[in-house]
This record gives structure tokens, C-alpha cells and sequence, in this order.
């Protein structure tokens, strides 16, 4: 048996090459902006008592130190998102929220998830045995919020809230497909 004549690649195979080497590049170029490390984001905070600004709407609240808080486990009607028209009982909620800050400092508590994709602070926010989170889905003012990590029992004790609230058919539940008119006054 003889030698193998010389044969040359097909003409296809130097523009192939070509090709799979620029993919090669551009891919791990792309991938090492996939990759990076993000930023570390806001400083955890320590479960504690801290003093609330304001409640910025029902759900979440701005500290005096300028870190906001986003209540775990509720979503209470908007009133602040951009482009879009205050929700009904969205107004009511923040007022909700607002008197319960206004009231004196909050004690802060933490869970498994510490910050939200907006980095803001996730937290139950409570004054002595009172639970911020659950008061507002008791009143009918916020929806319990069941589908993040958080613990079980916290979501069971929403859920138990959203029950009652649904009951007796409280605030978001109620009839008013918008927020009760204003108590007028009689002269």
C-alpha cells in the first residue's frame, strides 16, 4: 500500500475557522460583563429599633438615615410608581403606614432574603407585639405576598390575615372597587 496523495482542506474550512475563532472572542469578552461580580449593595442592617422619615407608600419606608425598607410578605395598592395612576386603597395604605412610624421608632427584624432588587432592605417592621406587615393585610389595605423565600410561619400568619380580611371584606376586599368617599360633615 502506498501514501496517501496531498490533499488540500475544502475552501470552506479557513472562513469556518475564522468565524468559530471570532465567536470564541466575542463570547468571552460578552461573558466577563455576565460575570462580573456585582456590587455589594446597601450595608446590611442589624435587627433593631431605628427611626422611620416616613412611610414613602404602604409597603415601604425610609428611614432617617435614607435607607429604605421594603415590608416583607404585603403589596399594598401603588401610589408612588412612575407612569402609572395611584391604585385604589393605595392612598389609605400609606396613611396606614405612615401613622405606624409616626408613632415612635420601629424594631426591625430580618429574614433568609436581605435585600430586594431595588436594594432596599427587606423587613418586618414591628412596635412591641404589633406587626407592621400583618396589620396592613388584616385592615384589607395590602394582598399577603407568599411567593418569596421567608419564613413559613410568617406566611401562614398572613395568610391567616388575608382570610380574615377577605371575611369581612376589609378594605381591598370590600365592595368599593375604589376607596370609600371622604366622611363629610354635617353642620
Amino acid at each position: 500500500m502506498g501514501a496517501r496523495p496531498y490533499r488540500a482542506a475544502p475552501r470552506w474550512y479557513g472562513p469556518a475557522a475564522l468565524v468559530a475563532v471570532l465567536l470564541l472572542v466575542g463570547f468571552r469578552w460578552w461573558s466577563t460583563f455576565q460575570t462580573a461580580t456585582p456590587s455589594p449593595g446597601p450595608p446590611l442592617l442589624s435587627a433593631g429599633e431605628y427611626t422611620a422619615a416616613r412611610a414613602v407608600d404602604g409597603d415601604t419606608l425610609e428611614l432617617v438615615s435614607g435607607e429604605r425598607i421594603r415590608l416583607l410578605g404585603v403589596n399594598t395598592p401603588e401610589t408612588v410608581a412612575p407612569n402609572r395612576p395611584v391604585e385604589p386603597w393605595g392612598p389609605e395604605a400609606a396613611a396606614f403606614s405612615q401613622a405606624f412610624v409616626a408613632a415612635g421608632p420601629v424594631r426591625l427584624t430580618f429574614d433568609q432574603e436581605r435585600h430586594d432588587r431595588y436594594g432596599r432592605h427587606l423587613a418586618y417592621a414591628w412596635r412591641g407585639d404589633t406587626l407592621l406587615n400583618e396589620e396592613l393585610i388584616r385592615a384589607g389595605l395590602s394582598e399577603a405576598v407568599t411567593i418569596f423565600p421567608y419564613s413559613r410561619t410568617m406566611k401562614d400568619r398572613f395568610l391567616a390575615a388575608q382570610r380574615l380580611a377577605k371575611r369581612e371584606r376589609r378594605g381591598i376586599w370590600s365592595d368599593f372597587q375604589q376607596s370609600p368617599p371622604a366622611a363629610t360633615v354635617s353642620p
